[in-house]
């Protein structure tokens, strides 16, 4: 699948582009240890997440957009010091982000006393071809972002020439600075439809036989998930 992304020619040389996902791994992910000590077992070596295929293909799906500029955090306000050019054959912002008035959110969970409610703005129109819909969301795996981004779905082929831009609920802790190209929302593409089904049954006996042969391969040797069951 591959996923176009556009912006104003003006605005080209000065945007920090979309990446690949799986090319932008997390310092930290990168960083940690592959096994640890683990003191509630008496210093027996257990892996870390380093060993989990599903967390790191979650980590690598799709692509990330990243912050257009940094942004100052201080005594419950937000700055920037950014000065795009003016686009005269356009409309959007020239401010990397936005904030949605505290009533947009009335009722919901996100809505607290103080809390700022952030919009990213998105520079980049996004095409999926093909009848594919796009899934807007937080960073997967990413809880040491000072925000949680807002999940939406569009149709990529259908909306590719405007802008989708991304809400966010900011850490009502967190002051300091959010630098330029801190990955704000994961994109991944989606079939289109939004029919699902669901059948619920008991396993048969084949088939708790095969489940009970894959947990105890699992718990027999490392990296048996990635060798047989990840495409």
């Amino acid at each position: 699948m591959t996923i176009i992304a556009r912006c104003h020619p003006a605005l080209e040389p000065i945007l920090p582009r979309p990446v690949p996902a799986a090319d932008a791994l997390p310092d930290w992910f990168r960083a940690m240890p592959a096994s640890q000590p683990a003191e509630s077992m008496g210093g027996e070596v257990v892996r870390t997440l380093k060993h989990c295929p599903p967390l790191i293909d979650a980590l690598s799906l799709g692509l990330l957009i990243p912050l257009a500029a940094d942004l100052t955090v201080a005594g419950g306000e937000v700055a920037w010091d950014w000065s795009p050019p003016i686009l005269e054959d356009a409309d959007i912002s020239r401010a990397p982000v936005g904030v949605h008035v505290p009533e947009q959110a009335a009722g919901s969970p996100v809505e607290a006393p103080g809390r700022l409610i952030l919009k990213f703005i998105n520079f980049w129109t996004l095409e999926a071809p093909g009848g594919w819909s796009l899934l807007f969301t937080h960073p997967l795996n990413r809880p040491d972002l000072p925000f949680q981004t807002l999940s939406g779905v569009v149709d990529g082929d259908l909306f590719r020439d405007g802008y989708v831009h991304f809400p966010a609920v900011l850490d009502p802790a967190f002051e300091g600075v959010i630098p330029a190209g801190t990955p704000v929302a994961q994109v991944v593409p989606l079939p289109q439809g939004r029919e699902n089904s669901l059948q619920i049954q008991p396993m048969s006996a084949e088939e708790v036989a095969r489940n009970r042969a894959v947990q105890a391969a699992l718990g027999a040797e490392t990296g048996v998930y990635r060798k047989h069951y990840r495409r």
